[in-house]
């Protein structure tokens, strides 16, 4: 009853329109007070839940991302990426997979990567005579990359909700995240054949790609800073936020010379903005775990899961049809935050390492920031693509197919998530 009188009280408020961290936040209290509980732990909870020096990484990841993606290694990226595989059939959607994969690596957002790329390569891609509905679908599915591929924000925020180390977690993102991209670009290949979508018609010259490559250098430069550091055990990952900032507003400032203060001053508001939104969300949601915890919920749903099916394979392929519909209602973080400590303990007592699940768990949910309704990455895209929704269904299917198949190898190959550990 605790968990049933939680769980309606949460939908309740979402359905009417109160906001997620709010609706966390009061169901919970309301849960804590009926149950018998003194209302003090939901301060003590929410207090101790954002007490962690992990959580730094992220207001730091969500800051570098913006001042590169306005400082012009974003743009620089591209131009590299375009230089090598522009010219094959679908050499553009390609290109613009890639970039995601680049700019994944040093954003740790979905949505500032589709911002950055697409409002690059969009324009583009409709200079060449790619529809503006294909393109815009592409970029948002791509740009969800950039929550598998690290350093990843969801990751961040799993990684210390299941008491795992996020550099492992990182590092089992990689693998998935290339396999994202591998996915994507094929269904590139195939759409552009379907649809007579050519390349730029310039093949690259070794001279060609070696001029790309000094003039992108400070940008490729990034995410093996930032990555290399983190794996070599230079810094922590939480260390490895804080100098990509002043690596980002370095070359944004100085080298490129395209970061003026006005934009340094956006990018400090905006992400403080977001930052603040994130902790009060992760601070409520602790409280709600630790209901969830004492009255053994997650332990209730493993149960009813297993009544219905105890096979391996059956059980995940319903778990990630349960997370693909949330996604596609949710935003990622006030999801993991929800679904993390139920389904969690679910997963390692069917066999699955803690680690692979967390990959699975923020693929599944990158996936819904490109699905409708809710799909934020989808509106960014539209947006810049002046497009709308509707046009974008069809292309975004194809796309979406792509990635499930990736995460369908996720899910039943876990070798791909620990090979490195």
């Amino acid at each position: 009853m605790e968990g049933i009188l939680l769980v309606v009280l949460l939908v309740v408020f979402i359905a009417i329109g109160v906001p997620i961290g709010i609706s966390i936040g009061v169901a919970t209290t309301v849960a804590l007070a009926v149950n018998g509980y003194p209302l003090i732990v939901m301060s003590q909870k929410a207090f101790s839940g954002v007490d962690s020096f992990t959580f730094l990484a992220i207001p730091f990841f969500m800051l570098a991302g913006l001042l590169m993606s306005t400082g012009g290694i974003a743009r620089r990226l591209i131009d590299f990426a375009n230089t090598c595989i522009g010219f094959i059939t679908g050499g553009l959607a390609m290109t613009t997979t890639a970039a995601c994969m680049f700019f994944a690596a040093i954003s740790g957002s979905a949505v500032a990567t589709t911002s950055a790329v697409g409002s690059i390569m969009i324009p583009e891609m409709r200079r060449y005579g790619y529809d503006n509905s294909f393109s815009s679908s592409l970029s948002a599915c791509a740009g969800t990359i950039g929550l598998i591929i690290p350093p990843s924000i969801p990751m961040v925020v799993y990684a210390v909700m299941a008491q795992q180390s996020v550099g492992k977690i990182f590092i089992a993102g990689i693998v998935p995240g290339i396999l994202f991209g591998i996915f994507l670009m094929i269904a590139c290949y195939i759409m552009a054949k379907h649809y007579n979508y050519t390349g730029t018609g310039v093949k690259p010259t070794l001279k060609a790609v070696a001029l790309s490559f000094i003039h992108s250098f400070w940008a490729l430069l990034a995410p093996i800073i930032i990555l290399g550091g983190i794996y070599s055990g230079i810094f922590t990952p939480t260390e490895a936020s804080a100098v990509s900032v002043v690596y980002a507003f370095v070359i944004g400032r100085f080298v490129y010379k395209e970061l003026t203060w006005k934009k340094v001053y956006d990018c400090l508001a905006n992400s403080v903005s977001v930052n603040g939104a994130v902790c009060y969300l992760i601070a409520l949601s602790m409280a709600f775990a630790y209901f969830l915890s004492v009255n053994q919920i997650p332990q209730q749903v493993a149960g009813f899961l297993l009544g219905i099916t105890d096979n391996y394979i059956l059980l995940f392929l319903l778990i990630n049809l349960m997370l693909l519909f949330i996604g596609c209602l949710m935003d990622s973080l006030p999801a993991l935050i929800i679904l993390t400590p139920i389904l969690l303990p679910l997963a390692t007592s069917m066999g699955m390492s803690p680690i692979t699940f967390g990959v699975m768990i923020v693929a599944n949910l990158a996936i819904g920031m490109a699905t409708p309704p809710f799909g934020p990455s989808l509106f960014v895209a539209a947006t810049i693509g002046n497009v709308t929704l509707d046009s974008m269904i069809k292309p975004t299917v194809c796309f979406v197919a792509a990635m499930v198949g990736a995460l369908m190898l996720i899910t039943y190959w876990p070798w791909l998530t620990l090979m490195f550990m």
